[in-house]
């Protein structure tokens, strides 16, 4: 395994001077964002595409700081159903693949998107239940008119680039939110269809992360490394579902925070551990979304943190094999 990063925690930042940070901290793989306009701070994806000479150039900054970019992230909604919004999102991922195959990238990370509860609505509608029976009807409008017919063509896009590992990001709020979710939407549209593991996203939910990543198994394209502060005592009298804006930390049920400071050592040792027993053996990529601490102080704690328990390097056969 290698430690890495979401760069868009330096989004405000040029490449090179986020690449300077990364380095000091012995960042070794890179997320970055392509965005759905096709342009963001860390990547042109426009001019990538249509300029070989400026791929290389690219590349060649990557390999001076010694930062594998290992994944692109072309998160959107591309089910969402204003036309506008998920025809820019459906773009960005389409060009997306295109820019991964050019640049040797065999994974993208997106989210599976919600579609609004019926072809006439305007807003995304994420359902939660089965009752009234009218939630059941949208649920299944979602799924089997929407979500599953996109994907299929998305999948078979992403079949024409040679992108077999297409990562989601399980995201509340979208149709594609668990372990189960995710394994129903790949069950219907193809092995390429798999997770981008972050257990912050998951935890507060009340899953557990190892049996979660024993669930996955073989599915886990990718890994976010980012904690988050479950508040019991609010859980116990309100449950785990808050919609109050991040910054109300003290009256939250849950907040993102650096890893380490939602869970202790021996919760990550057993993720990381669980992961290798799965088989998988890719990046670790921090993503800084913690409200408390600086982006500097939060990366540094999170790098020091990952790189104590990672693993190294694979296990040697023992005596008894």
């Amino acid at each position: 395994m290698k430690m890495g990063v979401c760069s868009a925690v330096y989004g405000d930042l040029p490449l090179v001077d986020a690449l300077e940070k990364f380095r000091a901290l012995n960042i070794k793989n890179i997320e970055i964002f392509s965005g759905g306009e096709g342009i963001t701070p860390h990547m042109n994806v426009f001019e990538l595409l249509e300029s070989e000479s400026k791929r290389t150039v690219y590349k060649d900054l990557l390999k001076r700081y010694d930062i594998e970019l290992g994944s692109l992230n072309a998160t959107g909604n591309p089910v969402h159903p204003v036309r506008e919004i998920r025809e820019k999102a459906h773009n960005g991922f389409v060009n997306t693949l295109k820019l991964a195959e050019k640049m040797g990238v065999d994974t993208v990370v997106v989210f599976s998107g919600t579609p609004g509860g019926s072809p006439k609505d305007e807003t995304p509608n994420w359902i939660t239940c089965p009752w009234p029976d009218e939630y059941s009807a949208m649920l299944e409008y979602q799924w089997n008119e929407v979500l599953i017919p996109y994907w299929e063509n998305a999948v078979s896009i992403a079949r024409e680039y040679g992108i077999k590992k297409i990562a989601f990001e399980m995201h509340p709020g979208f149709c594609v939110y668990n372990p189960e979710t995710l394994l129903k939407l790949r069950s219907a549209v193809g092995n390429e269809i798999g997770s981008n593991f972050d257990p912050s996203h998951i935890m507060w939910q009340g899953v557990d992360p190892t049996l979660a990543i024993k669930e996955l198994r073989e599915c886990i394209f990718s890994v976010h490394a980012k904690d988050v502060y479950v508040n019991r005592d609010y859980i116990l009298r309100n449950g785990v579902n808050d919609a109050k804006h991040y910054e109300n930390f003290l009256s939250r049920a849950w907040t993102f925070r650096t890893v380490g400071y939602g869970h202790d050592y021996s919760t990550w040792k057993d993720i990381i551990s669980t992961l290798a027993m799965v088989g998988y053996d890719g990046a670790i990529n921090i993503e800084h979304e913690d409200g408390i601490f600086s982006r500097a102080e939060g990366l540094a704690k999170a790098s020091k943190f990952i790189s104590g328990i990672l693993r190294n390097e694979p296990a040697e056969a023992m005596w008894w094999a």
